[in-house]
């Protein structure tokens, strides 16, 4: 017998991710009640996913549920916030069990794994289609924004970027790699690692933030924009992976980490006088982020090595260049 919609969402997402008790009506009712601190301001985000567009079609369902949670969680690591409840929209071309068992497990782990709960959403018929809305709440007052920056600023970027979208490239065949760096950086783009206790404990410190999505160097000049300012990355501290230097070599593995997307790590800027602090609370090799240029009071997003400024075909992902 076909699984019911009400079914459907009985089985896989009644229990689905933290139970909190902060929520005071769930899935089930006609829409979620949620208790909200009075001292908090409230930050949302949505992200939609679609197959062919955001992931390969044939991905594993697991990671589709991971991702659609962690670009959500990666957005509020850039607020600084803490999230706390999910609501999710499925657009489902059948109602495939084995695929919702998968799918469901790979949310609600990176949900626990966050203590967010799922409260409710929707589902329909129609090609693949993921959409989440994410909820949580940062101290009133402190959340990290893209426009607190100012020229002399110094930048800084976490992770390795370019790993994941060297990921893709090898989901999609147009890229080729040894056997272990395919399993490390198909992972990294199936599974990303949202970078939410470094946000929060940026809030000291950062005068803005953004998370790196659609490639370094369009966000890095996305947050100068919205700063007033303008920005310079040094080509040769771009922090990229080992494995990613021996797939691809040192300039094709810079210019993929400054230009790829998918990498969901924080970019921000800290004050000069604000280093020492950050350094001291925030030690880099612990905390997993690395300088890598400053702001300027001239405008546009610049790239530099040797002196000189390089030039690139393009700064970032655009779904309407």
């Amino acid at each position: 017998m076909p699984l019911s919609e009400s079914a459907l969402i009985e089985r896989y997402f009644r229990t689905c991710g933290a139970q909190r008790p902060d929520v005071l009506a769930g899935i089930g009712d006609d829409a979620a009640l949620l208790a909200v601190a009075p001292d908090a301001e409230l930050v949302a985000a949505t992200d939609t996913l679609v197959a062919g567009v955001h992931f390969p079609a044939g991905s594993p369902p697991a990671s589709i549920g991971h991702r659609s949670l962690a670009v959500n969680l990666s957005d509020l690591a850039a607020m600084g916030a803490r999230p706390a409840w999910a609501l999710l929209a499925l657009t489902l071309p059948d109602a495939d069990e084995g695929w919702l068992a998968e799918f469901a497990a790979g949310f609600s782990a990176l949900a626990r794994a966050h203590e967010v709960a799922l409260v409710g959403g929707d589902t329909t018929r129609g090609p693949l289609c993921v959409t989440v809305q994410l909820l949580g709440h940062v101290p009133r007052g402190e959340a990290l924004r893209r426009c607190g920056a100012r020229a002399g600023d110094v930048l800084f970027v976490s992770g390795t970027p370019g790993d994941a979208a060297a990921g893709l490239a090898l989901e999609q065949g147009r890229l080729h790699a040894s056997a272990a760096a395919l399993a490390y950086l198909r992972e990294r783009f199936l599974r990303p690692t949202p970078r939410i206790a470094l946000g929060q404990r940026l809030r000291r410190h950062a005068s803005a933030c953004i998370d790196v999505s659609d490639g370094l160097l369009g966000d890095a000049g996305k947050l100068a924009d919205a700063s007033r300012a303008g920005v310079e990355i040094s080509f040769g501290a771009v922090p990229v992976s080992e494995t990613l230097l021996r797939t691809l070599g040192e300039e094709r593995a810079r210019e993929l980490a400054l230009t790829g997307g998918d990498d969901y790590e924080l970019c921000f800027a800290v004050h000069a006088e604000n280093l020492p602090a950050l350094l001291a609370e925030l030690p880099p090799h612990s905390w997993g982020y690395s300088r890598i240029g400053a702001l300027r009071s001239a405008p546009g997003a610049v790239v530099v090595r040797d002196g000189t400024v390089m030039e690139f075909s393009h700064s970032g992902y655009q779904h309407f260049p």
